[in-house]
């Protein structure tokens, strides 16, 4: 009775985790404010650092915790720094307009967890369920990811929906059973070369432009063709 009591607390409380990153999620597509969305893309990281060092204790699994602890120190205390110091330097406005409407994202949000549903259980009916559903919940934050990039109009806030897509990958590669520590690893340090680059474009695109706004690559296009 006690092992099927820590069975079942070790899946919903994995699963209060992954549903945590989502609800985050579709937080950052609601988000109009680059203050907002700093603090909520730190709180999504620093809920993937919990859930890596929980799967480390219920998979028995010490690389884990290191997976965990990389995820809070880069992700929930250093990429959100640089963030605003590059909000501060660049002097970028507070509040940000997505070229597609918030009630529309969210709808489309809600279309995409649906997907990744339909997607993944049927597909991964051989593994456990654990897996399966919190597979399903990964793929749904790679997607919002996704559509936060495509649904935002400056190149600042592209960038967060880059590396919140990031951590549905990480998500995704703590919850299935053996997966290598390198594999983590490897993806965790693409998310900060990323960071890195994108510091370098931001910078680039605002003293070409002073804007970060893409719809400027339109114009640029357009005076070419």
């Amino acid at each position: 009775m006690e092992h099927i009591g820590f069975g079942a607390l070790s899946y919903d409380f994995a699963h209060l985790l992954g549903g945590v990153m989502l609800l985050l999620s579709f937080a950052l597509l609601s988000q109009r404010r680059i203050a907002a969305t700093i603090d909520t893309y730190a709180l999504q990281a620093l809920t993937l650092s919990i859930a890596a060092c929980w799967q480390g204790y219920v998979q028995n699994e010490p690389s884990l915790y290191l997976t965990g602890a990389i995820a809070f120190a880069a992700k929930a205390v250093i990429i959100p720094l640089m963030l605003r110091r590059i909000v501060r330097r660049l002097h970028l406005s507070a509040t940000m307009e997505p070229a597609l409407g918030i009630f529309a994202s969210m709808a489309l949000g809600v279309a995409l967890v649906a997907l990744s549903i339909m997607v993944v259980l049927p597909t991964t009916i051989q593994a456990q369920a654990l897996t399966r559903e919190d597979l399903a919940l990964a793929l749904s934050v790679v997607l919002l990811g996704l559509l936060m990039m495509i649904t935002r109009r400056t190149a600042f806030t592209q960038v967060i929906g880059f590396m919140s897509l990031e951590n549905g990958l990480i998500l995704a590669a703590v919850g299935v059973a053996g997966m290598p520590l390198v594999v983590e690893l490897s993806v965790a340090v693409l998310v900060l070369v990323g960071v890195v680059v994108f510091r370098i474009f931001l910078r680039r695109m605002n003293v070409q432009f002073h804007s970060l706004d893409t719809a400027h690559f339109d114009r640029v296009g357009s005076t070419h063709r």
